[in-house]
């Protein structure tokens, strides 16, 4: 059911962005009656901005009730651990293992000679 509702919740989301992407400004109708744009619309003059407002207005409601189930279905599925909850287990200790150089390491009596006093 959690997953079912977390793809609901993707598609109103998306169809959300969707409305509000298509919708007009509320000054591109001020253009459209001094002749500046298309006057012709398929919704007439006022019957889009009521149906796509209306759309808008219950996507978001179907929205934001989708975040409330879903948060309260994600806090109950998710439990932090405690790190000091177990102390008696020891941590794994990790060793490390010198490498062999490939350049020879003379002594100081012969690194001192090559130096004069």
């Amino acid at each position: 059911m959690y997953e079912i509702l977390l793809v609901v919740y993707l598609v109103v989301a998306l169809a959300l962005v969707g409305m509000v992407l298509i919708q007009q400004g509320k000054g591109a109708d001020m253009g459209s009656s001094f002749g500046a744009g298309a006057s012709g619309t398929v919704f007439g003059s006022s019957g889009a901005g009521n149906f796509m407002t209306k759309t808008t207005t219950s996507l978001a409601t179907v929205f934001f009730v989708l975040s409330i189930v879903l948060g309260n279905l994600t806090a109950g599925q998710i439990k932090q651990t405690d790190e000091w909850e177990n102390l008696e287990a020891a941590p794994a200790v990790e060793t490390v293992v010198p490498v062999e150089e490939d350049v020879p390491v003379t002594s100081n009596k012969e690194s001192n000679s090559d130096v004069p006093n």
